[in-house]
């Protein structure tokens, strides 16, 4: 199914999204809270054994391969504004956010009671930029805290921004990582080189480059059978000068059919179940009786020998 509005063409985001993570004392206890959401969070430890059933695996370990998604079968998800925007753009946040409803069984509602979802627009300090906790990772938030940031965003922001950004920053929201993360394009990035470019166009040192675009994912926390996809919404775009083959990675500006199957596979629409009532009938085959030209007959033994001639 194809989102039901085309989006407009941007050919260079003008700044990129950071997955915004827990302090590490919190790690264990949101891994332990992930996977008691939806228990397929949690690592296949009884596979891993197999596979390697001389290797200890360290704790810290375990919850690295924790993933963050929430519990298989319809996500609603509460949503408020932590600086009060005027409606007409807390309208048009929502709708880019629900854009995702297209594929999956998903819906974010605004409330101004206990939002799980809460979205600021810090511009400034080291809370500014693009970024979301990714998953079930929100619920260790302090209540009073954002856990999405869409920086300067007002009504004036380019509608492109609201397609490229906000979808992408509700697809962590809904547990879903960095595409370009994939080990196949990791492997084309020239680290040198993409620890230079972060830090001179967005200040990022270079542990964070390491953590939002050197560090491949685990296997666990893809779909087995979904192959990398350079347009996916969830995809930086990522320039020649940092790929060792030189080309560059074209990235997502809105989700695309491989964004939307992903969602489908994780959260799927309830399928109603067929109803008796809506059963076809069978036809049944009428008989067209034509007068007879001598006049009715009063008895009905009569109008069956008619019938039969």
């Amino acid at each position: 199914m194809q989102t039901k509005v085309k989006s407009p063409k941007v050919l260079i985001p003008t700044k990129p999204c950071a997955i915004r993570l827990l302090p590490k004392e919190q790690w264990a206890n949101a891994a332990t809270k992930a996977a008691k959401i939806f228990p397929g969070n949690a690592p296949a430890l009884q596979q891993l054994k197999m596979m390697h059933p001389d290797v200890v695996m360290p704790p810290e370990h375990i919850v690295a391969l924790t993933t963050k998604y929430w519990s298989a079968g319809k996500v609603s998800l509460t949503v408020g504004f932590l600086d009060n925007p005027p409606a007409d753009l807390r309208k048009r946040i929502l709708s880019h956010m629900n854009a995702w409803a297209d594929y999956g069984d998903i819906s974010f509602v605004e409330t101004s009671t206990d939002p799980q979802v809460r979205i600021a627009r810090v511009n400034t300090g080291d809370m500014a930029g693009y970024w979301s906790y990714l998953g079930t990772d929100i619920l260790s938030i302090d209540p009073s805290q954002p856990t999405l940031n869409l920086d300067s965003f007002t009504m004036n922001t380019q509608d492109s921004e609201f397609y490229r950004v906000v979808r992408h920053e509700t697809g962590h929201t809904l547990g879903f990582p960095h595409e370009h993360m994939r080990e196949e394009i990791v492997n084309r990035i020239d680290p040198d080189k993409a620890k230079a470019y972060f830090l001179q166009n967005d200040g990022w040192g270079p542990q964070e480059v390491v953590n939002q675009v050197l560090t491949p994912l685990d296997q666990s926390a893809l779909i087995i059978g979904s192959p990398p996809d350079p347009n996916s919404i969830m995809c930086y775009w990522l320039p020649a000068e940092i790929m060792k083959d030189s080309v560059a990675v074209a990235g997502g500006t809105d989700i695309d059919q491989s964004d939307g199957d992903f969602a489908a596979r994780l959260y799927p629409k309830a399928t109603a179940p067929s109803s008796p009532a809506s059963a076809p009938k069978k036809s049944v085959k009428k008989i067209a009786i034509k007068p007879s030209k001598r006049g009715p007959k009063k008895k009905l033994k009569k109008r069956s020998r008619a019938l039969s001639r």
